[in-house]
């Protein structure tokens, strides 16, 4: 009987030690994906639009990386700023590469016509290198206030589970 409830408290810290190791590993890996890309050049961008689907969803994780913009062809993504005052970003496809008047002329997939105003190469930001539908949901909250308290919060649940785990395997 003895031997019994120890088994099951191995168990128990089994599972703990699991569950706590796997929460940190969530945590890291879902860092990295917001770190590592910027300490290799790219910058991040969530998708609040839907000018580009089906290619790129709302709520998509862009990664962008700077290279000259009389290196971008056609139907390269690029992304830019709407406009020097207001700082949004857009992301959209390439049409044409102007290379002599420092203009690209560039398409939303979802809209119908060719933007108005043609990208100057001085709003020009990058070339669209990789995207991850519905993660830059996740780029959002983890960078809010409340998703790094949230962040913390699971690591010390981790590490609280993982020193359970042990004296329940230890005892």
């Amino acid at each position: 009987m003895r031997k019994k409830r120890k088994e099951e408290k191995h168990i128990a810290g089994s599972i703990c030690s699991v569950t706590g190791t796997t929460l940190i590993l969530l945590v890291i890996l879902l860092c990295s994906l917001l770190v590592l890309p910027g300490a290799l050049g790219f910058r991040m961008y969530n998708v609040l639009s839907g000018s580009m689907e089906p290619t790129i969803p709302v709520g998509g994780l862009l990664y962008v990386r700077t290279g000259p913009p009389e290196a971008v062809e056609e139907e390269d993504i690029i992304a830019f700023y709407s406009s020097v005052e207001d700082g949004g970003i857009i992301a959209h496809r390439v049409l044409e590469n102007n290379v002599v008047s420092g203009l690209f002329h560039t398409k939303g997939d979802a809209n119908e016509h060719e933007d108005p105003t043609p990208v100057s190469y001085d709003a020009y930001i990058g070339n669209v290198v990789f995207t991850l539908p519905y993660a830059g949901e996740i780029l959002t909250i983890m960078t809010s206030f409340y998703g790094k308290i949230a962040a913390m919060c699971v690591v010390l649940l981790g590490v609280v589970l993982n020193l359970i785990g042990s004296r329940r395997r230890s005892a």
